[in-house]
């Protein structure tokens, strides 16, 4: 499969920057962004409309002398505007730095010191829970109070940049323990496009749902950069209570998410809840074509026969849904098998944000869900040291992979060989078909359904001043390791402190003094 004639083609340009601009420029009469609150669509914008608000911010950076290799960092909920900060940056050869919005606010300046970026933009809902001078950003853009004074007219001349060059710094761990800024260059992200929307091309009337924050390693590659490459059309939903999620579904057709098991969860128990209020031999019914179009879809998804069989299902989320990306956590088996039975085909993968996006995908040709896929082309996957099952750590090798972690040169050194190879710290097997198997971890680290690297040295930190003598903190497998990832969790144990006539707190009081002390 090769890039479809409608996508701008990765290996041509020397930067996202170029690329992006490009976008603009050809898809101009298309929809670029949409968004919603709740039921009611507040925003809609071609990708001419897109091009002239990205002048306009790029221009406010050029007068500020934010340029080649500056640093500007994005603090910002899913919006329109987060995706038209970031290609303005990019017009301006700046390094993106892109922050969790769902961080504590003691936590985003913690990074935000760390990073030391040359600009700011934010909302003014986040930017309100800051003091005065805690930032320490030099020039600040507040997109709800300040975007409507931006100046007009035509964009700066772009500031050219090289493949080589830094494109972002992302944090793969938001939270009070060491900050691990991945240095990643444009090379590594058009190279990952390329091999992305090979396996899984887009084009203009495709539309994407952005649930995840587009901070997210997914979001940013799947719900940003790819579908402006196409043409496609990204709708933001301000609110995410799930109703509003599936109305939102249905009044834009989504064709394409990217979501985390937890929301796959969420997914499930819905379609169950449709069924249940089904008679007996209809859902009778649903389980025999639903296994007909299992046996029709063998060898690759089929959407207009998974529609024509399964038409109230699909009509539930949309009538249009085609791919569902999945990833940054475990994906249950049955889960997804469920799904593919359904005609809502799961994409599942496996990557860390020190290797891009993702290092290994199932391509769906055929459907598996016993494994997170093959190596993407150029990418190489190696397990190191295996035992007598084959079992050892996962390594990974290619261009997509971080220069190193900013100001850690250490810790740089311990995650990445002489010989270029990324420690990943899983633990897996290769298959006789290539495919990958995770069983475990051997860091001390572990992903949450919702898709969330937790250390259990930032929470050993968050217990920090609080009235505790000692506590251990580790992974639930810890006590005897299974050969899966699934329902896994951090198990604290705490000793709190007495003395002096004094009873120890109670475990309700010292989840107070927790709560109150990172509120």
């Amino acid at each position: 499969m090769t890039v479809t004639p409608q996508m701008m083609n990765p290996d041509a340009y020397g930067s996202l920057g170029e690329l992006l601009w490009d976008s603009l420029v050809q898809f101009k009469s298309e929809t670029a962004l949409i968004e919603v609150d709740r039921n009611k669509e507040t925003h809609r914008l071609t990708y001419l409309a897109v091009k002239q608000e990205v002048a306009r911010v790029a221009r406010f950076f050029a007068d500020r002398g934010i340029g080649a290799g500056d640093r500007v960092a994005i603090l910002m909920s899913n919006r329109s505007r987060w995706l038209i900060s970031a290609c303005a940056a990019y017009h301006q050869g700046a390094v993106l730095v892109p922050l969790d919005y769902k961080l504590s606010a003691k936590e985003q300046a913690a990074l935000l010191a760390h990073s030391r970026p040359a600009a700011l933009v934010s909302e003014h809902g986040l930017l309100r829970r800051f003091d005065e001078g805690d930032l320490g950003v030099p020039t600040i853009l507040d997109v709800d109070d300040d975007w409507d004074e931006l100046p007009a007219g035509d964009a700066p001349h772009r500031v050219e940049r090289t493949r080589d060059d830094l494109a972002t710094i992302v944090y793969s761990s938001g939270t009070g323990g060491v900050a691990k800024g991945c240095l990643l260059t444009h090379d590594a992200y058009l190279v990952q496009l390329r091999a992305l929307m090979d396996r899984f091309p887009m084009r203009p009337g495709h539309r994407y749902f952005s649930i995840l924050p587009t901070n997210h390693a997914i979001d940013f590659m799947v719900g940003f950069v790819g579908p402006f490459s196409a043409g496609a059309t990204i709708v933001h939903q301000r609110t995410l209570r799930p109703e509003f999620l599936r109305s939102t579904m249905q009044a834009y057709g989504i064709t394409h998410m990217a979501v985390v098991p937890l929301i796959l969860a969420a997914f499930e128990t819905a379609i169950s809840e449709q069924l249940l209020e089904q008679p007996r031999w209809a859902r009778r019914v649903v389980s025999v074509l639903s296994g007909l179009n299992e046996l029709l879809t063998t060898k690759k998804p089929n959407p207009a026969v998974s529609r024509a069989l399964l038409g109230p299902i699909h009509e539930a989320f949309g009538g249009e849904l085609e791919l569902l990306f999945c990833g940054g956590a475990f994906v249950d088996r049955q889960r997804a098998e469920l799904f593919y039975r359904l005609g809502l085909p799961v994409v599942i993968g496996y990557g860390l944000t020190e290797a891009c996006t993702v290092a290994t995908v199932n391509d769906l040709s055929p459907f598996r869900a016993d494994s997170v896929g093959r190596a993407l082309p150029g990418v190489s996957i190696r397990i190191h040291e295996p035992n007598v099952e084959g079992v050892g750590e996962v390594w990974i090798k290619g261009r997509t992979v971080m220069k190193g972690y900013l100001d850690e040169p250490e810790l740089t050194a311990e995650t990445i060989t002489e010989d270029g190879w990324l420690r990943s710290g899983d633990l897996g097997w290769i298959d006789a078909a290539h495919h990958l198997h995770l069983v475990g971890r051997r860091k001390n680290m572990i992903v949450t359904a919702g898709g969330k690297n937790v250390y259990p040295e930032d929470i050993e930190g968050a217990f920090d001043e609080l009235a505790v003598e000692e506590l251990v903190v580790f992974a639930s497998g810890f006590l005897g390791r299974s050969h899966t990832l699934g329902d896994e969790h951090l198990v604290v144990v705490v000793r709190p402190r007495r003395g002096n006539g004094v009873a120890a707190p109670s475990r309700e009081a010292l989840m107070s003094q927790l709560r109150a002390k990172n509120r």
